[in-house]
């Protein structure tokens, strides 16, 4: 029988020694062995004959990636040990790992790949001869287990590039930087064993890039941190009523004029860097043009196409916000607009996405009453003709092979019928994401109560004194901020049946950008993002079906935070470090 103070020392090993996995795995089991990792650690890739060449070049370039963070991340984790303490190894004895084989199971499906065609599954184990596994259960018992494979190697095995990246992304979370002997890179977990596989397929975050510029090199960066944590999809929100910086070389004033300045766009080339910079680190990169609202920008170009543009000083009757705006509908103009458009972008697009955002939120329904071929706000004339327009910008998708995505607006206030397969993207509520599912379509959750990382800042309109008394404190309409913690709370599947669940894709966390820009991007993203991504991989229950707790959590993710930041993403803290020195002590 294993005494009280033996569970009281297992559960002080595992709250001060840096044992930190960001998503936790579905399985994670480990012990307490020194292992090196030699500066000339070789992979050893064997994947089945018919390998595309360009599975394995992506497998060596993320090996290379890899490689590199370990080595020159140079983590020491002195925050998460109580002043003092000597927490590297005692020497440089140890296990030397000079190999990490990798096998890839199956063949790669040709990409893109579809919702629930790809595998993201991997095991993950590095043995030590004479170790035994130690598994810390929730009462900090522990179990022993068997040993796998030869000391002095790394085992991964995947069923897809995907898996094995995922594993990588693992297996430099397991490594720490050695001051003390000669700069050496060590783990003291040996031997591992992990079995993991995401609960969720879509796990994504929608950045706007229309209401701010953001260099495409802040987009590539934030694919990286996106792959970091294991989020798979980057919605890019490309275009607004505030700019379209989206190149379209059949329409080159699109761009041209409706930029925000010269030189603030998108080209063909950079979205190819984009798309392709994302896929090869396991992220799809998903493109949005809303319509028929938030499309004032196209006035720049094309002012015959948008009705009620820039109303000025009653916007807010035409408009969310300004300027108001929204594409014509019955127009022949539009749907050849249309058609043109997406004869440009879709080509492009489709051999790294079968998916594409229509957008769909917030139409004004007052902004018709200036519509000629409309000149009515009354939704029993409105519904019919918004039918027509999505009907042809879906028609148009299903032309070039892509699936739709829309807003749940278009679903759920408007009542439009979607092709069978559309996927719709829920914000308002989990009453909203029910109604969906009941209606027969996937969706993709972000409750916006939830997973809004803009809100909280409070309000960007300037107010006249005149409506300055009804708007003070000039809160912004989603306040208070979302912590982490709310949005570690989040369960996209809660109050789901199981076959109801199972039309959940997964989520997203959205950072629209009145207030947000390449300045303090990183601030406000991350680790909020983090905290979702462990939902959308791990699951808010583990395994026992037990809520997954902040003590647990809390720590983990103040460690990862420190890797992001080592690798040159602005994350904000956790706590304050006392409180990381201290484990257990900030409890309430």
């Amino acid at each position: 029988m294993i005494s009280k103070f033996s569970i009281a020392i297992a559960l002080l090993a595992l709250t001060t020694s840096a044992n930190a996995l960001w998503p936790i795995p579905q399985s994670y089991k480990h012990g307490d062995t020194t292992v090196w990792l030699s500066p000339d650690v070789q992979l050893v890739f064997d994947s089945p004959l018919e390998t595309h060449i360009a599975t394995k070049n992506k497998v060596r370039e993320a090996w290379s990636r890899t490689r590199g963070i370990i080595f020159q991340e140079r983590f020491v984790p002195w925050k998460f040990y109580p002043r003092g303490t000597k927490f590297e190894p005692e020497n440089g004895i140890g296990t030397v790992i000079k190999k990490v084989f990798v096998e890839q199971t199956s063949v790669d499906k040709p990409e893109p790949v579809r919702y629930g065609e790809f595998d993201e599954s991997y095991t993950l184990t590095v043995p030590v001869t004479g170790g035994n596994f130690t598994s810390l259960g929730p009462y900090g018992v522990e179990a022993t287990l068997g040993e796998g494979g030869e000391p002095g190697a790394v085992y991964i095995t995947a069923g897809s590039s995907l898996g094995v990246l995922h594993a990588f992304t693992t297996l430099t979370q397991l490594f720490y930087y050695s001051n003390s002997h000669r700069g050496g890179v060590y783990s003291k977990l040996a031997p591992v064993e992990i079995n993991d596989k995401p609960k969720f397929q879509h796990r994504g975050l929608n950045l706007d890039v229309a209401r701010q510029w953001y260099p495409k090199e802040d987009i590539l960066k934030t694919i990286d941190a996106l792959s970091w944590n294991k989020m798979n999809r980057l919605h890019l929100h490309v275009t607004d009523s505030q700019s379209w910086p989206l190149e379209i070389p059949a329409l080159p004033d699109l761009a041209a004029k409706g930029a925000y300045a010269d030189g603030l766009t998108y080209s063909p080339q950079d979205l190819q860097d984009i798309l392709t910079w994302g896929r090869s680190r396991g992220v799809e990169v998903i493109l949005e043009i809303d319509m028929p609202g938030h499309t004032t920008s196209i006035a720049e170009a094309y002012p015959e196409l948008i009705t009620g543009r820039d109303k000025q000083p009653d916007w807010v009757r035409y408009a969310a916000q300004p300027p108001s705006g929204s594409l014509k509908l019955r127009n022949p103009a539009v749907k050849k607009f249309l058609t043109t458009l997406f004869d440009d972008l879709l080509p492009r697009l489709r051999s790294h996405s079968q998916y594409f955002h229509t957008g769909g939120d917030e139409v004004n329904k007052n902004v018709y009453n200036l519509d000629e071929n409309i000149k009515s706000n009354d939704p029993a004339v409105l519904q019919p003709a918004l039918q027509d327009f999505v009907s042809h910008a879906h028609t148009e998708l299903g032309r070039h092979g892509v699936t739709p995505l829309v807003w749940e607006e278009m679903l759920l206030d408007w009542n439009l019928t979607l092709p069978k397969d559309a996927i719709v993207q829920t914000w308002m509520s989990g009453e909203s994401l029910k109604k969906v599912i009941e209606k027969g379509h996937r969706v993709i959750a972000g409750d916006y109560s939830f997973w809004y990382l803009d809100c909280g800042r409070g309000q960007w309109l300037d107010f006249l004194p005149a409506s300055y008394k009804y708007f003070h404190p000039f809160n912004d309409y989603c306040s208070p901020s979302k912590n982490w913690r709310l949005v570690y709370s989040y369960d996209p599947a809660a109050g789901l049946t199981q076959e109801q669940a199972k039309q959940v894709l997964g989520g997203e966390v959205h950072a629209w950008s009145e207030q947000i820009d390449p300045v303090n991007i990183d601030s406000v993203v991350w680790p909020r993002a983090s905290a979702a991504a462990e939902v959308l991989w791990s699951g808010r229950t583990d395994a026992a079906g037990n809520n997954r707790t902040f003590p647990d959590a809390s720590p983990r993710l103040a460690e990862f935070r420190e890797r992001l930041v080592l690798r040159g993403v602005g994350a904000s803290p956790i706590q304050q470090l006392w409180c990381h020195q201290h484990p257990g002590g900030c409890q309430l």
